[in-house]
């Protein structure tokens, strides 16, 4: 049985990413929002749709929100790269920074989500704690490490452009902020907590307003604290042993064919060293395994490639990007 889906929200390359995972037995939509746009997509094209099985996003748990007399602790979850610009980043730190001197009984963390130098997913250009240097920070200010679960624990406000920590928060029922300061727009990923009630600007948070979340919103987001979030796998559980059950399965049928993306698929498959009909190319893999000092040699050369590649792509292209806009 081959299932597929998606870590966290779906706001960019909606049709693309699900027309490549069409074929698989199972594809795992996080919420009834997101079933309903797959199906749609799938739909539109004139392909099956019935693999889309409702689910709910996997990471989600930890105990509900609970003030606690004297604790007032505003979290704000930092993105590798959203924002991308180093004045919009700054300009976020500077609220936030702020936003500690004006409520100087208030705790403010701003959760990082990377050491320096620690590699990720997503390339941090303008770490927030490198411009945090040579700023004179609040006694009540300071920078947080670790996983989200921990910090969510002692939050009283978390804040954010568009970070997934905005659904871990409202699924423990934590006031949430998602800002508009630098505008709603789909390339921050805020628009899509359109209809939430969690949008606001610091200049609100300021002045002391918590937003509501609107609960319709938040069960068609899978996100609804409570026993709902228990029950959100059971579709996949039944579908998944109807699938282990039959005898046999049908065939794989992608919705990417030669007859469908005669001009698109060649180069997907190419890029896993595979030709237009599916079979290796020339060179893909070595018809003997290599052994001994050959393939320790080989090995070394690889990892030596991996890290020039990563430190040309996290240390060099940044400098020679910032160095273009002198």
């Amino acid at each position: 049985v081959i299932v597929t889906g998606y870590v966290g929200v779906v706001y960019e390359k909606l049709a693309d990413g699900l027309l490549l995972r069409h074929g698989a037995d199972i594809v795992l939509a996080n919420s009834r929002h997101d079933a309903a746009r797959f199906r749609a997509v799938y739909e539109g094209v004139g392909a099956d749709a019935s693999a889309v099985t409702e689910a709910a996003l996997p990471f989600l748990g930890g105990a509900a929100y609970t003030a606690e007399p004297g604790r007032d602790t505003v979290v704000f979850a930092a993105q590798p790269s959203v924002p991308e610009s180093r004045a919009d980043r700054r300009y976020l730190l500077d609220r936030l920074v702020g936003h500690a001197r004006l409520h100087p009984e208030r705790e403010v963390v701003l959760k990082l989500r990377s050491k320096p130098g620690e590699h990720t997913t997503h390339i941090e250009e303008h770490p927030f704690q490198k411009l945090a240097k040579g700023i004179d920070l609040p006694p009540n200010f300071s920078l947080a490490y670790g996983n989200m679960g921990g910090i969510l624990d002692r939050a009283d406000l978390l804040v954010t452009v568009s970070s997934t920590a905005a659904l871990e928060s409202l699924h423990r029922s934590v006031p949430t902020a998602v800002l508009t300061d630098l505008g709603v727009r789909e390339v921050l990923g805020n628009h899509h907590f359109l209809g939430s009630g969690c949008l606001a600007s610091w200049d609100r948070l300021d002045a002391g307003h918590r937003p509501v979340p609107d609960p319709e919103w938040l069960a068609a987001q899978g996100v609804a604290p409570g026993d709902a979030y228990h029950r959100a796998f059971d579709q996949v559980r039944s579908r998944m042993a109807e699938l282990l059950a039959a005898a046999s399965l049908p065939p794989i049928a992608p919705y990417y064919t030669a007859a469908t993306a005669p001009g698109y698929l060649p180069g997907i498959l190419a890029r896993h060293h595979l030709a237009p009909d599916g079979t290796p190319l020339p060179g893909a893999a070595p018809a003997t395994e290599r052994t001994g000092l050959r393939r320790v040699i080989r090995d070394a050369v690889r990892d030596a490639a991996r890290g020039a590649y990563r430190h040309g792509v996290q240390r060099v292209a940044p400098v020679i990007r910032r160095m273009g806009e002198l």
